[in-house]
């Protein structure tokens, strides 16, 4: 479990420091979308789990990646700096990237909360 706090921690540290360093450099809406693209993530999972329109592959991926995340028994164990927490980000990332491509986009904006351009940045389709 300390594991896991270490992790987050540095993920959080690291995500403050960008949000500072964007809003500092004059560019405070990237600094806005990257502050609230966490909780607009979370909101997006807990729509389209709950979505009649999203398919049950994508859906049983967003309960597999809950899980792994939660879970105590890693690939890499989490008291291992850096590397620890790197298999967590990989399935999120994947799970992430499965779920945006595979969903119809209209869905994915019904319950996206941020902007547009974020969407399609994290979608892969800048």
């Amino acid at each position: 479990m300390r594991g896991v706090l270490v992790g987050l921690g540095i993920a959080v540290a690291i995500w403050l420091v960008a949000i500072l360093v964007l809003w500092v450099a004059g560019r405070r809406s990237a600094a806005r979308e990257i502050a609230t693209l966490i909780p607009n993530l979370l909101v997006l999972f807990r729509g389209l789990f709950g979505d009649p329109r999203v398919s049950r592959a994508s859906k049983f991926l967003i309960g597999f990646a809950i899980v792994w995340l939660v879970s105590p028994i890693d690939l890499i164990p989490e008291f291992i700096p850096v590397a620890g927490p790197l298999d967590d980000a990989i399935v999120a990332a994947l799970v992430l990237r499965f779920i945006l491509r595979h969903t119809d986009r209209s869905v994915l904006e019904a319950h996206w909360r941020g902007g547009v351009a974020t969407l399609d940045v994290l979608a892969g389709r800048s």
